[in-house]
């Protein structure tokens, strides 16, 4: 994982976008992270023939608020599928363990209970370094990596 590139993909293996509708949900807390993943979902999704009228956005409060955002979309028939997008990082008490196991069960328990997919992208990194990796540094963007795992899911579905 250490070398690996969250954002390069095989654009030929990627089902296109045309036609449905998606709910991206971002936490506000940590949002040079989040802005940054929020915006390399978006247009992945566009480069990949969604219509920006057919993606939804909500924005929470913080990461443990992410899967009520991700409720409302579960409601709404015409989401066809849902990106979770947030960042906790590690502090020096256990609020960050229960932070990550809420938003893990909260949103594990969506897929379950809905036939839509919900993606998850919320960076659990151990500093704000690790994090910058990932929302555009050395390690791509892994808002990218989400919009492309929705895009497989609603396909799988």
């Amino acid at each position: 994982m250490k070398k690996t590139n969250l954002s390069e993909h095989n654009k030929t293996t990627i089902p296109s976008a045309k036609n449905y509708n998606f709910g991206i949900v971002v936490a506000e807390w940590n949002a040079e992270i989040t802005g940054v993943l929020y915006k390399g979902a978006y247009e992945t999704l566009i480069e990949n023939g969604a219509e920006p009228e057919n993606i939804h956005t909500i924005k929470v409060p913080g990461a443990f608020e992410l899967t009520s955002g991700a409720r409302v979309f579960a409601k709404n028939k015409e989401i066809d599928s849902v990106i979770v997008l947030g960042c906790v990082i590690q502090g020096e008490t256990r609020h960050f363990d229960f932070i990550c196991n809420g938003v893990t069960q909260g949103i594990t328990q969506l897929n379950l209970d809905y036939d839509k997919s919900f993606i998850f992208g919320l960076l659990t990194p151990n500093n704000f370094q690790q994090a910058k990796d990932r929302a555009g540094g050395k390690h791509g963007n892994k808002g990218v990596e989400a919009a492309v795992t929705a895009l497989k899911m609603i396909s799988l579905l």
